[in-house]
C-alpha cells in the first residue's frame, strides 16, 4: 500500500539485539482509557509507532459490511490539521514507511520512522484518532480505491472468491460470515452520517492500544504521548459482539462455477478461537499440511500422486471460533472427487497415526525461525505486543505464544484432527470452470 524507501528497508532488515530473550516492555493507561505499551531497543536508530483499534468486520451491521476495511483506507485522507492526501507524505518526507491492515477483529495502523521522528508519528496517529477527515469527498475517493481492490483481489482473480464463498456457508449468525473487504452495495448505500457515526463509535482512545517500539527515551516518550493523546475525549464504551455461532449440523456441500481452467476442492472446518489451548494444535496441523515444499499436501498430492498442481491450508485466527481451510487445484484430467478423497486421506493419516517426532520437531524449528525473524523488526514486535494485549487479553503473552506451539505433541495433533476435522460438520466446495455449467 505504501512505498518502502531504501534507507528504511535496510534499517528494517537490521537485526535487533537479544532476539532470543523475552521482550521487555512497560505499559500504562491514560485517563481517557488509551492503553500504552513501550518497548525500548536502541540497537537500530528507528522507531515504530502503532495503534490497534478493537474494530473489525465483526463489528459491522449486516447492511454496512466492509466499513472497518473502508476506514483502513479512509483514515489516510488527512485531518483538520493535515491537508487531504498529505498524511503519507509526512512520513515519506521523513524517510519512513507506513501501512495498515484489517481483520475480522481489529484494525491496525503503523509508521516506522528514524528515531528522531517519534513525535511526528505520535502527532499523525493522534490526528487520526481525534479529528480525521470523514467527509463525502474522502468517502467518494476511497470508495473507488476499495472497488478496485475488490476487483483485483476477488472478482478478477481465479479462485478469488474462495473466502467469500466459504464464509457465507460456514457462518449463519456471526458477522464473520462476510469478508473484511465487504460489499460495494453497502458502501454505496451508506451516507456521510453513517461513516461519521462509525468513526465516532470505534476510533476512540478507550477502544485502542498505542505501541511504541525501538530507539527512544522512555521519559520523553511518555511526555509526548501525554501531549498528543491525553486530551482526546474518551468515547462510549464499545461492547464486542457476543453472538455464539451454533455448530454446523451437517456437511454443507456446494459447487461454485468460476472463470478458471482447472477444478479445485476447498474444505473448511470450524476451529477454536485464537488463544485457546486447542487453537495451537489445529494451527500447527495446518502448517504440517501446507508449510513448504515438503509439507504433507505438497509431497503427497503434488509429488507422489500428481493429483494437484497447487495445495494449501491456513487458519483464520479469529477472536471468536474461526475456520481452518484446506484447498487443492486439480492437475489436468484429475477427477475432482478423487482429489477430495486424497485430501481427506492426509487428514486421516494424522487422525490414525499422529505425527512422527522428527517431522514435528522440524515444523517447530521453522516456527522458531519465524519468531526470531519477526522479533528482528521493531514493526513486528509492535504488532505482537498490540495483538497480545488486545486479542489475547494480556500483553505478557507476547513472550509465551511460541511456547504454546512448542508444547504441542503428536498426540495433540492426532486429537485435533479427530475433534475438529469432522466431515459431518464442514463446508466442501467444488470449484468448476464456467464451461461445465449447464446452460
Amino acid at each position: 500500500m505504501r512505498t518502502l524507501p531504501i534507507i528504511i528497508a535496510s534499517m528494517l532488515a537490521a537485526p535487533a539485539a537479544a532476539q532470543s530473550s523475552a521482550i521487555q516492555f512497560t505499559e500504562y493507561d491514560l485517563d481517557n482509557g488509551l492503553h500504552v505499551i513501550l518497548h525500548q531497543d536502541a540497537s537500530t536508530p528507528i522507531v515504530a509507532v502503532s495503534v490497534m483499534y478493537h474494530v473489525g468486520s465483526k463489528n459491522e451491521e449486516k447492511d454496512r459490511r466492509g466499513f472497518a476495511h473502508f476506514f483502513e483506507h479512509l483514515l489516510f485522507e488527512g485531518s483538520e490539521n493535515i491537508a487531504r492526501g498529505e498524511f503519507s507524505k509526512h512520513v515519506e518526507r521523513a524517510g519512513g514507511v507506513l501501512n495498515a491492515n484489517t481483520t475480522g477483529d481489529r484494525t491496525y495502523y503503523y509508521e516506522v520512522l528514524p528515531s528522531n521522528q517519534l513525535e511526528l508519528g505520535l502527532w499523525l496517529e493522534s490526528e487520526r484518532m481525534l479529528h480525521a477527515r470523514v467527509d463525502q469527498k474522502g468517502v467518494d475517493t476511497q470508495r473507488e480505491v476499495v472497488k478496485e481492490e475488490r476487483r483485483q483481489r476477488y472478482e478478477n482473480q481465479p479462485y478469488g472468491s474462495i473466502l467469500i464463498e466459504v464464509l457465507k456457508r460456514a457462518y449463519k449468525e456471526h458477522p464473520y460470515q462476510w469478508p473484511t473487504i465487504g460489499f460495494m452495495e453497502d458502501l454505496n448505500a451508506a451516507s456521510e452520517a453513517d461513516y461519521q457515526a462509525f468513526y465516532k463509535k470505534y476510533y476512540v482512545p478507550n477502544n485502542a492500544v498505542l505501541v511504541i517500539t525501538g530507539d527512544f527515551d522512555p521519559t520523553a516518550a511518555r511526555t509526548l504521548v501525554a501531549k498528543y493523546f491525553a486530551t482526546i475525549p474518551k468515547g462510549a464504551n464499545v461492547v464486542q459482539p457476543s453472538i455464539m455461532e451454533p455448530p454446523l449440523e451437517g456437511e454443507v456441500r456446494d459447487v461454485v462455477y468460476d472463470r478458471i481452467q482447472l477444478p479445485a476442492v476447498v474444505t473448511a472446518y470450524r476451529m477454536p478461537a485464537n488463544g485457546t489451548p486447542d487453537f495451537y494444535a489445529v494451527d500447527l496441523l495446518n502448517r504440517l499440511l501446507s508449510n513448504g515444499n515438503s509439507s504433507r499436501l505438497n509431497r503427497s498430492l503434488k509429488d507422489e500422486q500428481q493429483k494437484a498442481v497447487y495445495t494449501g491450508a491456513f487458519s483464520l485466527p479469529f477472536e471468536d471460533p474461526g475456520l481452518t481451510i484446506m484447498f487443492a487445484i486439480a492437475n489436468a484430467g484429475v477427477d475432482i472427487k478423487a482429489l477430495e478423497t486424497a485430501m481427506d486421506a492426509e487428514v486421516d493419516r494424522i487422525r490414525d497415526q499422529g505425527v512422527p517426532a522428527e517431522e514435528l520437531e522440524k515444523l517447530k524449528a521453522q516456527l522458531e525461525t519465524e519468531a526470531v525473524q519477526d522479533r528482528s523488526r521493531v514493526a513486528g514486535i509492535a504488532g505482537n505486543l498490540a495483538t497480545a494485549y488486545m486479542l489475547l487479553g494480556d500483553t505478557k503473552l507476547v513472550n509465551t505464544e511460541l511456547d504454546r506451539y512448542l508444547a504441542v505433541s503428536s498426540e495433540d495433533l492426532k486429537r485435533a484432527a479427530n475433534t475438529f476435522y469432522n466431515r459431518k460438520a464442514r463446508v466442501v466446495l467444488h470449484y468448476l470452470p464456467m464451461s461445465q455449467k449447464n446452460p
